[in-house]
């Protein structure tokens, strides 16, 4: 109990009566007031005829008292008063301060020192016990519970907070045993917590705590050994913090959360599970027992994940599986056989756990992409049929090309079929000469043979433009590809009166591509520009093909022609399926064009500047193509 306690019941009424005025005020009081009371014991004193022991006595107490009230300044004021009492009234001689006795001048000295000795204590005290109510005032204001307890368990403290959290009231709680009163559930046993909290001094942990109502809470603890001098534990303070709340709300979240993740495995048939490779547990989410097909209750281990692993596939998975034990982790795709000959696709991810075990540990999910592997293997069919239609459709326009272009092929065999009735008719008349001459017969020969073997090419590029094969994509030059093209195209040229102008830029890079695709994509643009110029009789009919490379991965081939242009209201179908605007055309030839440029990778487009550019504006096609290799340097 703090000393201050001890003092009369109206000393704090005058402390708080004396700290409402100022400084000067106060000490005015306070030394009238001390000077007074000192007066009047002296007054009674000397009429009771006390000895200079007793007075001084007297003296002291009142001192102390009065010291409570302020500084060491009025203790030294009322001090001297005391001494300058005791020396005129009760030492000899009486009624003057001359002292003649040695040992009189010992005592008012021995007073004086005990005076000052006595209320520098007795202030000290006062702080100290300011401080300690101070501290105890400040643990009263905390929410936190706090609990000083004895090494016996036995309560000495119990705040505020405490009564507030639990239920009992402080005189309830004193001296009861902390864990009997609370009911405390530890989380390890009592044993471990005391040898660590005396090993280090602190403890941290969560416990469970019942209320003077039997409600349990849940409470984040602190707990700290106190020492004497020695060092020698001699109590400890626990500080409880009210965390149920927090928790129950944990709680929640972590339930919600898991519903959240259970319907998302579910909606996206993607289950999670856990490997204990070292033991061989395994732990698995409700939509991994969905995908492999087990009920719930169904003890899971690795024997029962290979029953549901496909015949076909076991030897895979359990090779995988095996090599696990390295600590890699895996990623499979196999298939499951389930009860009534059900076939599913999954997926098994896996990788280590940082769990910080000598155990080999695995997290991993497995997903069921059955309907991603179906939906693959559909598009993958479709665009099969889809890639043959397109084929189908590009060696019909060929052949319609062809058709068109019979009479130009039909004059350019003609030629060299020309040349050689011509050469052999001659040569029979060469040899019936009586001497023929063997040099203009080899001559002679020699032009048979080689428009013959012009002949022959002629028929083979016709049948390589008509054949139905599919497309292989090898190493090519546009630029040749375009005199390929034009070969065809020569007769036509020459019958039609159109001039061919080329551009055709050096060193360009080449192309992977298919070479018969990509001469009809150029004759198709050719032909197309011819008939546009002939059905609109333009008198100037020029076509100019220019090749570049607009950037070393990009090589460009356009087409212009100095017809009449296209309609504005026409380009944007230009590129459609069986839009046409020439008579008795199928309106594929285009279409064909960019099914072919897009499938090598590149793009095919109408300038719509020059096709809105009115009479003789022209048409201008362009196409472009990746590069398959650097320009040459």
């Amino acid at each position: 109990m703090a000393l201050s306690d001890t003092a009369p019941r109206g000393l704090p009424l005058i402390i708080t009566r004396l700290d409402e005025l100022t400084q000067f005020q106060r000490l005015a009081v306070l030394w009238g007031f001390g000077g007074a009371i000192l007066g009047v014991v002296t007054w009674g004193s000397f009429l009771l005829d006390l000895n200079f022991t007793t007075v001084a006595s007297l003296f002291l107490v009142i001192i102390v008292l009065l010291s409570l009230l302020d500084s060491f300044a009025s203790s030294a004021f009322f001090s001297i008063l005391s001494i300058l009492c005791l020396n005129y009234f009760f030492v000899q001689p009486l009624y003057t301060l001359n002292v003649t006795d040695a040992q009189d001048i010992a005592a008012l000295f021995a007073f004086l020192a005990s005076s000052l000795a006595v209320t520098s204590l007795v202030r000290r005290l006062r702080h100290l016990a300011e401080v300690q109510r101070g501290q105890a005032q400040l643990l009263e204001l905390t929410t936190d519970a706090i609990i000083v307890r004895g090494l016996d368990g036995a309560i000495l403290y119990w705040n505020k907070g405490a009564q507030n959290l639990y239920g009992w009231r402080r005189e309830d709680a004193l001296g009861k045993t902390v864990d009997t009163l609370l009911r405390t559930a530890l989380p390890a046993r009592a044993t471990d917590i005391d040898g660590i909290l005396l090993g280090t001094g602190h403890w941290e942990g969560e416990l469970v705590h019942t209320t003077r109502e039997g409600e349990q809470v849940i409470v984040s603890s602190r707990w700290s050994v106190q020492r004497d001098r020695r060092g020698a534990p001699m109590g400890v303070l626990e500080s409880h913090t009210d965390v149920t709340a927090r928790k129950r709300a944990d709680d929640a979240l972590r339930r919600s959360e898991a519903a959240y993740l259970a319907e998302a495995q579910k909606l996206s048939h993607t289950g999670s599970f856990g490997w204990n490779v070292t033991t061989g547990d395994l732990h698995w989410s409700d939509e991994t027992f969905r995908i492999f097909g087990y009920d719930r209750e169904t003890p899971v281990s690795m024997d029962r994940v290979m029953q549901r692993v496909h015949p076909d596939d076991i030897a895979m998975v359990g090779a995988i599986l095996a090599g696990a034990a390295d600590g890699r982790g895996f990623d499979i795709e196999h298939r499951l056989l389930l009860p009534g000959g059900t076939v599913k696709h999954v997926r098994a991810v896996a990788h280590k756990a940082p769990n910080g075990q000598d155990a080999l540990h695995y997290i991993g999910a497995i997903s069921d992409v059955t309907a991603t592997k179906e939906a693959y293997m559909a598009r993958v069919t479709a665009q099969e049929k889809l890639n043959s239609v397109q084929a189908d459709f590009a060696h019909a326009s060929r052949v319609s090309v062809l058709g068109e272009l019979t009479a130009s092929i039909a004059h350019e065999i003609n030629q060299p079929l020309a040349a050689i009735a011509a050469n052999g008719d001659v040569g029979l008349r060469w040899l019936g000469r009586p001497e023929p001459d063997m040099a203009e017969l080899r001559e002679l020969m020699e032009a048979i043979v080689f428009d013959a073997r012009r002949a022959a090419a002629i028929i083979a590029r016709v049948r390589a433009m008509a054949a139905r094969k599919a497309p292989e994509h090898t190493l090519l030059a546009l630029n040749d590809v375009v005199a390929e093209a034009l070969l065809f195209l020569r007769h036509e040229v020459l019958t039609r009166t159109v001039t061919v102008v080329q551009h055709l830029a050096d060193d360009m890079p080449r192309v992977l591509g298919d070479r018969t695709q990509l001469q009809q994509v150029i004759v198709n643009l050719a032909v197309n520009a011819m008939q546009a110029m002939v059905q609109a009789e333009s008198p100037e009919r020029r076509i100019t093909i220019t090749t570049t490379a607009p950037d070393p991965l990009t090589v460009r081939c356009t087409v212009e022609d100095s017809g009449p242009g296209i309609q504005p209201e026409h380009v944007v179908r230009l590129f459609e399926s069986f839009f046409t605007t020439k008579q008795g055309g199928m309106g594929m030839g285009l279409p064909i064009c960019r099914s072919i440029i897009e499938a090598h990778g590149g793009r095919i487009t109408i300038d719509t500047a020059t096709a809105e550019g009115g009479e003789q504006a022209g048409a201008r096609f362009a196409f472009t193509l990746p590069a398959a290799t650097p320009p040459a340097s």
